[in-house]
């Protein structure tokens, strides 16, 4: 939450430079507060569980959040009890006319599909144009992070021939971000992937902003203000045990997989993993929230324009 200050008082330009959110008396007395309301686009399998990750997340601020839960149109999920989804679920194409604050769009996976041959990729189109005009911020996440900066930025993911699996170490690349705010110098973010944005990509496409990179699994955290997104391919988002149910899983189906690197003690899967992300996954979600909260419109039919 932003600290009231006059706007001529020396600490206003000091706070303001180091990243701290300031608010002159005008500015707060021209605000009107309401609910935000966010949506959260979930193409995971595991609905429920990928529902509690990220509404972990985002409400952990002080602001009220009205979270609304979309699926695609036409794609039946085999993961989570019909029940749920009729009960819980909205339709794309029954929301569209809507407006909303922000809306995350996760991962999917389907990392080994082109683009194009994904069943809802048409649709999914649909859903990026319609941010610009119905959303005020979006967040894009791992597949849909990809998907996102793909379609509006023709940065292609690429495959890899070994899964970048485990936790790795990344750079604040702009610490004065507001979306960095309260970021130490380097991080720890789970990884899961087997698909990579290259970072030359991405400083070829005029915009774009880097926030997070790691030496040993590339780029993280893109902003793109002229779309009003977030692009974030890795997971702040994870529970402690995630990667372990992963690695678990593929274990028990005989499927080829490293141990995930620096997750483990001692990197022993008999260990009990440790969450060295969890402070940082709220600082990142809180700053995107505030950062909605100060600049949405609180008529939100002015939302798009």
């Amino acid at each position: 939450m932003p600290i009231k200050i006059p706007s001529d008082l020396p600490a206003y330009d000091v706070l303001t430079n180091e990243g701290v959110m300031v608010m002159s008396p005008d500015q707060a007395a021209r605000q009107d507060i309401r609910p935000l309301r966010i949506g959260l686009l979930n193409l995971m399998p595991k609905k429920i569980q990928t529902e509690n990750q990220f509404a972990r997340l985002i409400g952990a601020t002080p602001l009220q959040i009205d979270l609304s839960l979309i699926r695609m149109t036409e794609h039946q999920t085999r993961n989570t009890a019909a029940e749920h989804m009729a009960e819980f679920y909205h339709s794309f194409q029954e929301i569209k006319h809507e407006k909303f604050d922000g809306l995350i769009i996760t991962g999917a996976p389907i990392e080994h599909l082109e683009f194009e041959d994904v069943t809802y990729w048409d649709e999914l189109c649909e859903v990026f144009d319609w941010t610009q005009t119905n959303v005020h911020s979006t967040f894009g996440v791992c597949w849909g992070g990809m998907a996102m900066i793909n379609y509006f930025h023709g940065v292609k993911k690429h495959l890899l021939d070994h899964k970048i699996f485990g936790c790795f170490r990344h750079q604040n690349l702009d610490p004065a971000s507001p979306y960095l705010r309260g970021f130490s110098d380097d991080c720890v973010i789970p990884v899961s992937r087997w698909t990579e944005i290259r970072q030359n990509e991405i400083d070829s496409r005029p915009g774009l902003r880097s926030l997070l990179g790691s030496d040993g699994s590339g780029p993280c955290l893109i902003e793109d203000p002229n779309h009003r997104a977030l692009y974030i391919f890795n997971h702040f988002e994870y529970d402690s045990d995630t990667l372990k149910q992963e690695y678990d899983r593929d274990v028990a189906s005989g499927t080829p997989i490293n141990v995930p690197m620096n997750y483990y003690p001692d990197d022993d899967p008999s260990r009990k993993p440790q969450n060295r992300w969890r402070s940082h996954a709220h600082l990142l979600y809180g700053n995107w929230i505030n950062a909605i909260y100060q600049s949405t419109p609180f008529d939100m039919a002015k939302i798009g324009h």
